[in-house]
């Protein structure tokens, strides 16, 4: 498949076939995945491939009880890791430091770039993928799971295998309305509302077609998609806790000396 025509055909699949990934497919695209750029070439990630049911149980509570979990025949969870290189330092005599929150953004950039690579190269052989935000905000939780040692944090990750349902892909806002020709150009109130319409629209839409998503959203008594997202899904509250929770594993993990 082109490359641009496969991106453009992305969708999140959280429904798969039983079918297994092929060791030999796998492979294929992590091999692919690893050629993406990667600051000073020092590849400061590390790629936990998850198939074993039990592990997946495991890991099913604190990826929020998400249901590709356990119907996704493989995991992949990308990591930040120093703990590989600061081992290598020591056994050649070098400064061993690399241990600050300057560290862990580095090492953190270079485990989503090579999520992105794998995640396209998985979808140009057939496979579906869906990433899960859990894997940062619980990432304490999955890190003990996986037995992750010191200077290694996971940050992204997401369900990989066949798919067994065909979703339309989601609306984007329009081009035009996230680049910049050589500054940054201020929004105006009316241009914020003309680079949202067709996300307002949609995504309440979207919002409003399940049921339970619906009764949460007339419970909570929100009146548009700007609403939902602030008082509803996305809260004050919940991004402080999950900042102090993630600020802490990060200090546990050796990034902030």
């Amino acid at each position: 498949m082109d490359v641009i025509q496969a991106m453009h055909q992305h969708r999140s699949i959280r429904a798969y076939k039983s079918d297994p990934a092929p060791d030999e497919v796998l492979n294929e695209i992590l091999a692919a995945g690893i050629r993406a750029s990667s600051s000073g070439n020092m590849q400061t990630y590390s790629i936990i491939v998850t198939r074993d049911r039990a592990l997946r149980e495991q890991l099913y509570e604190p990826h929020m009880k998400q249901s590709m979990v356990l119907d996704a025949p493989v995991l992949l969870t990308f990591c930040a890791d120093f703990h590989r290189m600061r081992r290598w330092l020591e056994i050649n005599d070098a400064p061993v430091h690399f241990d600050n929150f300057m560290s862990f953004m580095i090492a953190a950039i270079d485990a989503t770039l090579v999520s992105q690579n794998v995640a396209l190269a998985a979808e140009s052989k057939g496979l579906g993928i869906c990433y899960m935000g859990s894997t940062l905000a619980n990432c304490d939780q999955i890190g003990r799971i996986l037995q992750l040692p010191n200077q290694v944090v996971p940050v992204v990750g997401f369900s990989l295998g066949y798919p067994d349902e065909d979703p339309a892909p989601r609306d984007r806002l329009p081009l035009d309305g996230l680049v910049h020709q050589e500054t940054y150009q201020e929004y105006t109130d009316e241009r914020i509302r003309e680079v949202y319409r067709e996300r307002n629209q949609k995504g309440w839409e979207r919002y409003m077609s399940y049921p339970d998503l619906r009764m949460m959203v007339e419970e909570a008594g929100v009146e548009n998609l700007a609403q939902l997202y602030s008082a509803v899904k996305y809260t004050r509250q919940s991004h402080r806790a999950y900042s102090a929770k993630i600020l802490d594993y990060l200090a546990e993990q050796g990034f902030m000396e």
